[in-house]
C-alpha cells in the first residue's frame, strides 16, 4: 500500500493470483526487481530485466544468488576481545545469466530509452512463472512486440529457463540478439549498514575457465576466500531465420550473437537454458554436470519445463493455499506471502532461509532465529518436509554450535549463532551476537512443536 494525499491505495492491482506492473517507472524500479523475483530455495534471481539496465545510479542492483553459496573476509574492530568473530560470510552475487541483448538495425533496447507503447509485468503466482510483455518503439521509430516468460525451476533446483519473442512490427529488417553468461560481478557494498549489503569490496569471484559456442557456454568460477567452486552453463535455442552467429568471450563473459533479417510482423522465437552447480553440492565435475543439466533442459524443452512448474505448485496451493472472500487484496497479500517463502526456503538440510530470502543482499544472506519462530510454523502446517530440513540445518551446524560455547566459556552444550551461513557466529556487533541465548531455546522449541505435530519421535533419535 503507499499514500497518495490523504488516501491509501494499492501499490499493485488487487489480482487473485498475480502481482502485476501496468507501467514502468524509474522510481519504483528496485522496489520492483525485489517484489518481481523468482526462486526455489537454492537458487534466486532478482527481477532484473534481461537487457540490463542503463537508467540512473541507485536504481537497480542486479542479482542472482545461490542459497549458502559465500565468501568469507576479516572482521575489522578499533579493539578486539576475546570472542569477537574474526570473520564475516556474505552470500554472493554471482554469474549473470539471464543477459539477453537485443539490437534492432544498430539500435540497443532499453527500458530507460525510446518509447514504450505498450508494457506489463506479471509476477505469475499460480504457476510460477515472470512475463514481461511491451512494445519498444526505438528513437529512430521501428517498433517490436518483445515477450518474455522467465522460470526458475521448483522441480530441478539447478536450472532456470526463459522464453523471448520479438516480432518486428513496422520494419524489415536486421535484428541482432546476444546471450551472454556475465561473471563480472560484484556485491552491493555498504560496510556500515549490513542490513542494505556486504562488507566485500570488488570483485570476489574469479573465472577458472571459460567456454563458448554456437549453441551454448560455459563459466567455471571460484571464489576468492572460501575456494568454493561454481559452474554455470547456458544452452541457447533459436527458431527464426538467422543468418549470422558469432561468438564472444573475455576474461569474465561469455556469448553468442545471433543476427536475423527479420520481416514486419514475423516472430523469432528464442530460448535460454541455465545450469548452475556448486562443489558445495557434492559435485566433482562441475562443469560436466552442468553441461549436462542444461541439455536435457534443452532437450525437454521449456512447456514441459513449464508444465511441471504449474504440477508442482498446484500441489503446493492444493496444501497451502487460504481462501479469502470479500478483499481481494488480502487474497493477494496471502499468496504472494506464501509464494516468496516456498521460493526462499533452503528444502536440502544444509541450507536455511535468508532475511531477505533470495531477492536481495541484505543482511549479507545471513540465516537468524526467525526461523524458527516466524517461518517454520507455515511449513510445519503445509509443508512438513521443509520444516523438518530446517531443523537438520541446525544439526548440521551443531558442531559449530559447540566450539562457539567453548570459546565463550562453556564446558558443556550448544551455543547457536545470532547471524550465520556456514555455522560459525559472523555478526560484528558483538553484544547482540554473544546476549541472544535465547536462539538455543527457539530451535529446542521448533524441534517440539516438529514432533508435537507430525510424531516424528525418530528426529530425535
Amino acid at each position: 500500500m503507499k499514500r497518495v494525499g490523504n488516501e491509501v491505495v494499492p501499490i499493485y492491482p488487487a489480482h487473485e493470483w498475480e502481482i502485476v506492473e501496468e507501467r514502468f517507472q524509474v522510481e519504483n524500479n528496485l522496489r520492483n526487481e525485489t517484489v518481481f523475483s523468482l526462486g526455489n530455495g537454492y537458487l534466486g534471481m532478482r527481477g532484473n530485466f534481461e537487457e540490463g539496465y542503463n537508467g540512473p545510479a541507485g536504481t537497480s542492483v542486479e542479482g542472482t544468488y545461490i542459497n549458502g553459496f559465500y565468501d568469507t573476509e576479516l572482521l575489522k574492530y578499533p579493539e578486539v576481545a576475546h570472542g569477537y568473530p574474526a570473520q564475516s560470510q556474505t552470500m554472493l552475487n554471482i554469474t549473470n545469466g539471464k543477459l539477453i541483448k537485443v539490437y534492432v538495425e544498430d539500435e540497443e533496447f532499453q527500458m530507460v530509452c525510446g518509447e514504450l507503447r505498450e508494457y506489463r509485468r506479471t509476477l505469475d503466482l499460480k504457476n510460477g512463472v515472470l512475463q514481461r510483455s511491451l512494445v519498444w518503439r526505438s528513437p529512430a521509430g521501428r517498433e517490436i512486440r518483445l515477450e518474455i516468460t522467465r522460470l526458475v525451476s521448483l522441480t530441478n533446483k539447478h536450472l532456470a529457463a526463459l522464453a523471448y519473442t520479438i516480432t518486428p512490427l513496422n520494419f524489415t529488417g536486421k535484428i541482432r540478439l546476444f546471450s551472454a553468461l556475465d561473471g563480472d560481478v560484484q556485491n552491493l557494498q555498504a560496510e556500515k549498514d549490513p542490513r542494505v549489503g556486504s562488507h566485500l569490496k570488488g570483485r570476489v569471484l574469479e573465472v577458472v575457465s571459460r567456454k563458448i559456442d554456437a549453441a551454448g557456454g560455459i563459466l567455471y568460477q571460484r571464489t576468492k576466500n572460501t575456494s568454493f567452486y561454481l559452474a554455470c552453463a547456458m544452452r541457447n535455442q533459436v527458431q527464426g531465420p538467422r543468418t549470422k552467429v558469432e561468438t564472444a568471450a573475455d576474461q569474465h563473459m561469455v556469448g553468442a550473437s545471433y543476427e536475423f533479417q527479420a520481416a514486419s510482423g514475423e516472430s523469432i522465437h528464442f530460448f535460454k537454458y541455465l545450469a548452475y552447480v556448486t562443489a558445495r553440492d557434492g559435485e566433482t565435475d562441475l562443469c560436466a554436470q552442468a553441461e549436462t543439466l542444461v541439455q536435457e533442459a534443452e532437450r525437454v524443452g521449456f512447456d514441459r519445463l513449464r508444465q511441471e512448474q504449474q504440477e508442482y505448485l498446484a500441489a503446493f496451493w492444493q496444501q497451502s493455499d487460504v481462501k479469502v472472500k470479500g478483499d481481494d487484496l488480502v487474497q493477494q497479500g496471502l499468496r504472494f506471502n506464501a509464494f516468496h517463502l516456498l521460493q526462499a526456503v533452503g528444502k536440502d538440510g544444509v541450507t536455511n532461509i535468508g532475511a531477505k530470502g533470495l531477492t536481495g543482499e541484505g543482511y549479507e544472506g545471513h540465516y537468524f532465529w526467525d526461523t524458527e519462530i516466524y517461518i517454520m510454523p507455515f511449513f510445519l502446517h503445509n509443508a512438513p518436509s521443509i520444516s523438518k530440513a530446517l531443523l537438520k540445518y541446525r544439526y548440521h551446524i551443531l558442531d559449530q554450535a559447540r566450539a562457539r560455547a567453548l570459546e565463550l566459556g562453556l564446558t558443556r552444550g550448544a551455543l547457536y549463532p545470532w547471524r550465520t551461513i556456514g555455522g560459525e557466529e559472523c555478526s560484528p556487533f558483538f553484544p547482540a551476537g554473544t546476549a541472544q541465548y535465547h536462539i538455543n531455546a527457539d530451535i529446542a522449541y521448533a524441534i517440539s512443536k516438529y514432533v508435537e505435530y507430525t510424531g516424528d519421535r525418530e528426529f530425535l533419535a
